[in-house]
C-alpha cells in the first residue's frame, strides 16, 4: 500500500481528534480487553474480538485494497465517529467477502487461512483477471520480508553463529551483560504526531522492562511492559487505554524489551530454525532466522551478514482475517557504555508507522518501578497548550 496516495486507518482516526472533547471514549478501568462490540455499533460477522484485533483487520483490508476509512465508511464519519456504524453497500460487500472467505477456507482448506483478502487483491480495490505481461517479464525486485525456510535452504550460518556474531558486534557478550539500565531521550513521528517530531523517552531495565513515552500534540501516549503484562496508551485510539494481554501482542512487548538489551537476545524467543535462502536489505546481503514466541508468535530476524548486526525484526499478528505483519528496522548502531545500541528504530505495520529517534542515553542508572506501571488513560490536552 503506498501511503503517500492513501491516509492510513491510523491518521483517520487522528481526524477524530478534535471531536474527542464532546464524544464518549472508553476507558479501561480493569485489565481486560474489551470486546469490539463494545466500543463499536452494527459490528455484525466480526464479533467477538478484542478491539485491538478489530483495528489490526482494518489496517488488513487497507493494505489489501490499497484503501483507507472512507473507502468503505461514510466521509462523515471523520467528524462523527457514530457515522462509522451506518450501512452502505460496500461495508455489505465487505462482509459478504468475509462470509465467503470464510467458507472458502473451511470447505476446501480444512479451516485453514489459505485464503484472504490480500490472496486476490495486492492492494487494489477490484481484482485483476488478466496476466500481466509486464509482470512476467520483469525482474521485480526482491521483498526481503516475503522469503520463508526452504527444505534446500542453507544451513550455515547456524542460528546460534548468527546470534553470537552479533553478540560480538555490539561489544561482546560479557560487555553486554553489564548493561543493565538506561533512559534515552529523543523523538517520535508517525501518524498521531501529524508526522511532526514530538519528545519521546525510553526507560529499560533489564532483563525485559520497557515503557515508550511520547508527548503528541494532543496528549501523551504510550507502551509499557512491566516484565510480565503490558498496556497501549493513546489519545487517538478508540480506547484510550488497553491491557496487552496475550498472544502476538504480549509477544511483541516483551520481544521489544528483551531487545533493547542485546545480552538476552538468545533468550528472546524460542525454537530458533535457518534455511531461508539468501536475500537483502537495502542492497546489503542478510542472513535470516526464526524463532517463536512464547504465545506462539512467528519472528522472523534479518542481520547484517559483513557486521552481524540486527537490522530488521518482523512478527506475525494474527486476526481474524489473516496474520499481520509488524516490522522493526534498525539502524544507527552508537556505543552506550560500551555496547552498541541503535538510536535509530522505523515501527511499521498495516495501519501505521512510527519513526523514533535517540539521541540521549543515560546507562546503568536506578529506574523506579512505578515507571513499569499500568499507566493511567491519557488526557485530552487543551487547544492551544504547548509542551
Amino acid at each position: 500500500m503506498k501511503r503517500s496516495k492513501h491516509m492510513s486507518l491510523r491518521t483517520l482516526s487522528i481526524t477524530l481528534t478534535s471531536a474527542l472533547a464532546i464524544m464518549p471514549v472508553m476507558a479501561q478501568t480493569a485489565d481486560k480487553s474489551p470486546m469490539v462490540e463494545d466500543v463499536f455499533k452494527n459490528v455484525q460477522v466480526m464479533k467477538g474480538i478484542p478491539v485491538n484485533q478489530f483495528m489490526d483487520t482494518m489496517g488488513f483490508f487497507s493494505a489489501a485494497l490499497g484503501s483507507n476509512c472512507t473507502g468503505c465508511h461514510v466521509a462523515e464519519s471523520l467528524q462523527d465517529q457514530a457515522k462509522f456504524a451506518e450501512d452502505v453497500p460496500r461495508k455489505r460487500r465487505a462482509r459478504q467477502m468475509i462470509t465467503m472467505v470464510n467458507n472458502f477456507n473451511k470447505e476446501g482448506f480444512g479451516g485453514r487461512r489459505a485464503l484472504t483478502c490480500w490472496t486476490c487483491h495486492r492492494g487494489v480495490q477490484i481484482p485483476e483477471t488478466i496476466p500481466s505481461l509486464t509482470a512476467q517479464y520483469t525482474i521485480a525486485p526482491e521483498d526481503p520480508n516475503a522469503i520463508e525456510i526452504a527444505p534446500d535452504g542453507p544451513k550455515e550460518p547456524t542460528a546460534v553463529q548468527v546470534l553470537d556474531k552479533y553478540l560480538q558486534a555490539v561489544g561482546g557478550a560479557q560487555k553486554a551483560a553489564t548493561l543493565t539500565s538506561y533512559i534515552a531521550k529523543g523523538t517520535v513521528e508517525g501518524f498521531d504526531t501529524y508526522h511532526v517530531p514530538v519528545p519521546a523517552e525510553l526507560y529499560a531495565k533489564a532483563p525485559n522492562q520497557r515503557t515508550l513515552i511520547w508527548h503528541t500534540q494532543n496528549g501523551d501516549a504510550s507502551t509499557v511492559f512491566d516484565g510480565k503484562a503490558g498496556w497501549i496508551a493513546n489519545i487517538s485510539n478508540p480506547v484510550r487505554l488497553i491491557p496487552v494481554m496475550a498472544g502476538g501482542e504480549l509477544d511483541g512487548a516483551k520481544l521489544d524489551a528483551d531487545l533493547d538489551f542485546p545480552a538476552n537476545i538468545k533468550n528472546a524467543l524460542k525454537d530458533w530454525k535457518i534455511g531461508f535462502p539468501m536475500t537483502a536489505i537495502d542492497d546489503k546481503p542478510v542472513n535470516v532466522i526464526q524463532g517463536t514466541g512464547a504465545g506462539g508468535t512467528r519472528v522472523k530476524l534479518f542481520f547484517d551478514a559483513e557486521s552481524g548486526l540486527l537490522v530488521r525484526t518482523l512478527r506475525y499478528e494474527d486476526t481474524v482475517i489473516g496474520a499481520v505483519p509488524i516490522q522493526v528496522d534498525y539502524a544507527d548502531y552508537r556505543d552506550v557504555a560500551g555496547v552498541k545500541i541503535p538510536h535509530n528504530l522505523v515501527v511499521t505495520w498495516t495501519d501505521g508507522q512510527s519513526k523514533i529517534l535517540f539521541k540521549e542515553f543515560q546507562a546503568n542508572v536506578p529506574i523506579e518501578a512505578a515507571r513499569f506501571a499500568k499507566p493511567a488513560a491519557p488526557v485530552l490536552k487543551p487547544r492551544g497548550q504547548a509542551r
